[in-house]
């Protein structure tokens, strides 16, 4: 890890890393010490852009309604795709326990750090009777679709 937090900061000046903090703490409504979690377990986040993170902040906090504190000991849901995992897999989620298919209480941090292929093998292959167009439409939303069968009641 010391070698990853070394290369997110090697090239960068003192006030920059501070104001990459301030930012961080501002989007996420971090503190200090969240931020200082955060940044322990993926330095790469210093690295991320404005806008990269801004998009994260309002996907994780505003449309799922996740904690602040909660993405600060899982900061590497900030490094994933937004279209291309942290959107369809919240679907596939979020259509699953909706159904009752998925157990409530299943944590999402859970679901995002599994491969793709482990991802499809427990969440969508074993929901081909009862769901027979999730996996379509978690393709058409790995694609920035909105597909038409995430109904969610």
């Amino acid at each position: 890890m010391f070698r990853h937090a070394l290369n997110a900061v090697a090239f960068i000046s003192e006030e920059k890393i501070a104001a990459k903090v301030e930012h961080l703490k501002k989007t996420f409504r971090w503190s200090d010490a969240e931020v200082g979690i955060a940044i322990s377990k993926a330095p790469n986040v210093l690295n991320k852009t404005k806008e990269f993170l801004q998009r994260r902040s309002e996907f994780l906090i505003s449309d799922l309604g996740l904690e602040p504190a909660y993405i600060a000991h899982r900061p590497v849901m900030l490094s994933y795709i937004l279209e291309g995992r942290l959107r369809p897999r919240s679907y596939v989620v979020k259509f699953l326990k909706a159904n009752g298919l998925l157990d409530p209480d299943r944590d999402l941090y859970s679901v995002l750090v599994l491969t793709e292929k482990v991802f499809m093998e427990k969440y969508i292959c074993p929901h081909k009777e009862a769901a027979p167009c999730l996996a379509g439409d978690y393709a058409d939303a790995c694609k920035g679709l909105m597909p038409t069968n995430f109904r969610f009641t």
